[in-house]
């Protein structure tokens, strides 16, 4: 599911037509019109007696907490909080400050996403809840991708959620936040916070997709599902991976050591999305292994003007001129070639940043999930992810990993000095080369250029 509203939509057709459970887990639920509109459909289905287990990261749930304990006080309905603050709840900075002496257990958090219905039908991938994960934003939005995935696997999720939600790590919100005195007027509060506002409009679907696929509530309603199918395996971070006392604990708990056992066991060809991509030295070495041994490999990630997190993007600029010197070719996607991208349908002049985390193997082995090739997803988040052995998943991978290389990015390559970068990109009336890091001005590249020879890397 490439495009943005058709994700958010599966969601909320799965909320609405499940009939025993749901378990949802997320990093990031935002209290905001998409937020709200999945909450009323959570609040719902417990309402007609489907039981709903609710786990969320605790980060970036300032200003949420009314929404979140609202929920739980409605019958049917548990929400957790993962690895919690104490107090200070009124921002992330002041949570920190509260809780200082306990920095190194708090610097890990709990990076997964998952939506799963009936224990028969979930949704995994790289969106949280929140405007900009759907195309839904004024401002900025991300490209992004989930799948949604049904058979042999989906039991294997439920059994991860489980151990996310039994793990000593997930507090009921209770007792981080209190319980409520008054549960009646919790759930009154929570109604007039959800009832009322954007979140009540209908989500306008286009008729098809990127891919050429339907929305998800037709196939629903009409019993049959456009499915592809393959074999897949699903895991994830141990939850105890957030208590790591050392970066090596994480690591060794770490799914990217699984994906990038699979990545260099290729045998012609990958391509891979990763918004924040900081190889390493070892990352690089490993590239340079595949090449050497004549694999094709294609990187998209962010430019500097695209990342939202711009000191993310110092430690990836350290290894770009190592990375093109083995012959992997690098794509950047340009937040402002992505407005004129029609196909992923960016609203207004918002701009356009990448978020997917995908990795194609052999054009047949395709890995979809929350995990960046980073440090912080190797040794300080968890996450979650699936391989899937599937030849036609990955041609679709494939086709919308292009779309955005080729439509709404810069390819790196050497100037003629051999040394240093160029950015190229295709317009309609011929080639555009830029000699410096495109769509960011003077002062941002001598900011990023000045801090960089002091950002840790492994808190990137």
């Amino acid at each position: 599911m490439p495009l943005g509203v058709y994700s958010l939509d599966a969601r909320i057709q799965l909320a609405r037509k499940a009939r025993y459970s749901l378990d949802v887990q997320y990093y990031l639920i935002q209290d905001d019109r998409t937020g709200r509109l999945l909450m009323r459909n959570l609040r719902d289905a417990a309402l007609r007696g489907v039981r709903v287990r609710l786990l969320v990261d605790d980060l970036y749930t300032v200003g949420g907490d009314p929404m979140f304990s609202g929920l739980a006080a409605f019958p049917n309905v548990e929400v957790r909080l993962f690895n919690p603050f104490c107090c200070a709840r009124q921002s992330i900075t002041s949570k920190y400050l509260a809780s200082i002496a306990d920095f190194g257990r708090l610097n890990h958090r709990m990076h997964n996403k998952l939506f799963i219905a009936d224990g028969a039908m979930a949704v995994a991938g790289g969106r949280n809840i929140a405007d900009e994960y759907f195309m839904r934003s004024a401002s900025d939005n991300f490209v992004d991708m989930d799948a949604l995935i049904v058979g042999a696997v989906v039991p294997d999720l439920a059994a991860i959620f489980d151990a996310y939600w039994n793990s000593p790590q997930a507090y009921p919100v209770g007792a981080i936040l209190g319980e409520s005195a008054d549960r009646a007027q919790s759930r009154r509060d929570f109604d007039s916070l959800v009832d009322d506002g954007e979140q009540m409009m209908l989500l306008v679907l286009p008729p098809i997709d990127i891919l050429g696929y339907g929305p998800i509530r037709d196939d629903l309603d009409e019993g049959r599902l456009g499915l592809v199918w393959g074999t897949a395996v699903a895991f994830a971070d141990k939850p105890a991976k957030v208590m790591a006392t050392s970066d090596e604990m994480a690591r060794s708990m770490s799914v990217q050591m699984n994906v990038m056992d699979r990545v260099m066991a290729a045998k012609s060809e990958v391509f891979i999305s990763s918004p924040y991509f900081i190889p390493g030295p070892m990352g690089v070495q490993e590239f340079a292994d595949l090449r050497k041994r004549n694999v094709k490999v294609t990187i998209l990630t962010n430019s500097l003007a695209a990342n939202d997190e711009p000191l993310v993007h110092t430690g990836y600029a350290r290894y770009r001129v190592e990375l093109l010197s083995t012959g992997v070719d690098l794509y950047e996607l340009s937040p402002t070639r992505i407005q004129h991208n029609k196909r992923l349908m960016l609203p207004g002049t918002s701009l356009g940043r990448l978020h997917a985390k995908t990795a194609v193997i052999d054009r047949s082995t395709v890995f979809i999930g929350s995990m960046n090739l980073d440090p912080r997803s190797a040794s300080k988040n968890t996450e979650l992810g699936i391989l899937a052995e599937c030849p036609q998943l990955a041609r679709e991978v494939i086709r919308v990993i292009n779309i955005s290389k080729l439509q709404s990015s810069y390819r790196l390559r050497f100037a003629p000095d051999g040394q240093s970068l160029e950015w190229l990109a295709m317009d309609d009336e011929g080639d555009v080369v830029l000699t410096e890091e495109p769509d960011v001005t003077p002062f941002t590249r001598l900011q990023n250029m000045l801090l960089a020879p002091f950002v840790p890397e492994q808190q990137l």
